[in-house]
């Protein structure tokens, strides 16, 4: 398998783990870890940086998919089958445009990078 295979499995697993954590069906300890899952794929700050070369992607190409395995096990296999086609039909017209859904993300870093420099000062 390719790495842009790889990635294309990745960003189609990635949009399964989203309708997981948004579906009624999944349970409650596998939409912790699916929001983890989110939570880390629209973070704007990763373990590695993106702009350091190779590396920067590497993190994504690694962490992501061991999460995701974490996630795919605490869902019934039922009902995470269930959740390809609409992940699939999501991705079939290009990338999704909904930016909207990175702003929960931003707006806990910023909460959390504002705590730290308000300690930080504090001290």
């Amino acid at each position: 398998m390719t790495i842009k295979e790889r990635i294309k499995q990745i960003k189609i697993k990635t949009t399964q783990v989203y309708i997981a954590l948004i579906s009624k069906e999944t349970p409650w300890p596998a939409k912790i870890v699916a929001g983890l899952i989110i939570g880390y794929a629209l973070s704007p700050i990763d373990l590695i940086p993106d702009f350091i070369p190779i590396l920067g992607y590497l993190d994504d190409l690694i962490i992501l998919p061991i999460l995701i395995y974490i996630c795919i096990h605490l869902i019934p296999k039922s009902i995470w089958e269930s959740y390809e086609p609409r992940a699939q039909k999501i991705w079939e017209n290009g990338a999704p445009t909904k930016w909207y859904f990175a702003i929960p993300i931003i707006l806990i870093w910023s909460l959390l990078i504002t705590w730290i420099i308000v300690k930080w000062i504090l001290v």
